[in-house]
């Protein structure tokens, strides 16, 4: 089949998709990990305020990527449940195509938060936040990182900055630029993760799973006692010498195979207390937090688990968005139940949404020689979202 051109490409887009000129930008927040993102108004309810990304989809060869589809389509799917700690994915509208970029310009609209966490600790006065507000922070966090668990994406790029708190003191996880849905271990690219909250198997360069999260709210949980970063590495050699340094440097047996760094290039650093670097932590708090910055990824806590420590049982402890929505159950045999816990290097927990659908189908074309493998994606979203189905070609050599 021949390649989509741009032209057909912005047809089609506006065929299903709102335009970004529905939405008037008021002034420039940032540029996140896959996009600018500007404050905008709704026009058709100006009391409506927004946060508005541009994302520009580079096309390749045969149109949209596939996975770009996929994750945006997983996006708005999860949407539908309105999750307390998950920022809401509101609409996704197309823009011009550049044809001479080869770019495919898209604007996803989300629901507008005046702060992120990183803001929020910097504005907190003298001696900080209190131990049972960072508790209450924590397990909004650990929620939402579950729910995304549960359904099989893994964020990848959980810090601070990416972490809003509403007026209300919701926290809820934003910027899914680097989120992925996993299928058991995937390759991680350079760019994953801030330095500091990265996990030691990104450093190294090694397969990873939803254990790189764990490690980030780990990082996060003692910022919020220390009011600034654990380990502040300037390199990603430097930055695991500063983990050895305060959780000891790994022996043999558990340094990683087939990666460049060997033992012998760290300094050996003995295991120090981890309540001495982080200051007021209870004795609970010291637990889970130490199982959250394992080593090892298989020895991680998962979100799931955390939420069930003492730490957050005890002390009569009741969290601000413990009223949870109910989630749908898949199908044992549906396209995403999570490999088994046996399999996979960090522990899941059954996932809670319908799935985004995908069949595909081959045929070899007699002119070209090469196989073309077309796959229907079923998201679930077409109203007010991308339409519900996208037909794909890839070529297969």
């Amino acid at each position: 089949m021949p390649r989509s051109s741009p032209l057909a490409l912005e047809q089609q887009a506006e065929a299903n998709l709102r335009r970004h000129d529905n939405y008037e930008e008021l002034s420039m927040i940032g540029v996140g990990s896959y996009g600018t993102v500007f404050k905008a108004r709704d026009r058709s309810n100006p009391n409506n305020i927004v946060a508005l990304k541009k994302v520009r989809v580079p096309l390749s060869e045969d149109g949209v990527p596939f996975n770009t589809l996929r994750e945006i389509s997983v996006l708005k799917q999860l949407d539908q449940y309105e999750h307390p700690n998950i920022v809401r994915l509101l609409d996704i509208c197309h823009g011009q195509t550049m044809e001479k970029e080869q770019q495919l310009v898209l604007y996803l609209v989300f629901e507008h938060v005046d702060q992120d966490l990183a803001t929020y600790i910097e504005r907190c006065p003298p001696p900080g936040l209190g131990s049972s507000r960072i508790k209450d922070i924590m397990f909004q966090i650990l929620n939402g990182v579950d729910f995304l668990h549960s359904n099989r994406i893994v964020h990848r790029d959980l810090k601070p900055q990416n972490l809003l708190v509403t007026n209300g003191g919701n926290v809820k996880l934003a910027d899914f630029g680097l989120a992925k849905t996993y299928d058991f271990e995937m390759k991680l690219t350079s760019v994953v993760v801030t330095l500091w909250y990265r996990s030691p198997e990104v450093l190294f360069g090694s397969s990873y799973a939803t254990a790189v999260d764990i490690w980030s709210c780990g990082c996060i949980m003692a910022e919020l006692f220390r009011r600034s970063p654990l380990f502040c590495g300037q390199s990603e050699g430097d930055q695991l010498d500063k983990i050895f340094q305060i959780l000891g440097t790994p022996s043999e047996e558990d340094w990683p195979d087939n990666v460049t760094l060997s033992r012998s290039s760290f300094l050996k650093h003995f295991q120090t207390r981890l309540q001495d670097h982080v200051p007021e932590i209870c004795s609970n708090g010291v637990d889970v937090l130490e199982k959250m910055l394992r080593f090892k990824p298989s020895d991680r806590i998962s979100a799931a688990d955390a939420l069930n420590h003492d730490y957050f049982s005890s002390s009569g402890y009741t969290p601000i968005s413990s009223a949870m929505p109910s989630f749908a159950s898949l199908s044992p045999n549906s396209s995403l139940t999570p490999p088994s816990r046996a399999s996979q290097g960090s522990p899941v927990v059954s996932p809670r949404t319908t799935p985004v659908s995908l069949s595909c189908s081959s045929s070899e074309s007699a002119d070209s020689g090469h196989s073309t493998e077309k796959c229907s994606v079923s998201a679930g979203c077409a109203e007010g979202g991308w339409p519900s189905d996208t037909t794909l070609q890839h070529k297969v050599k």
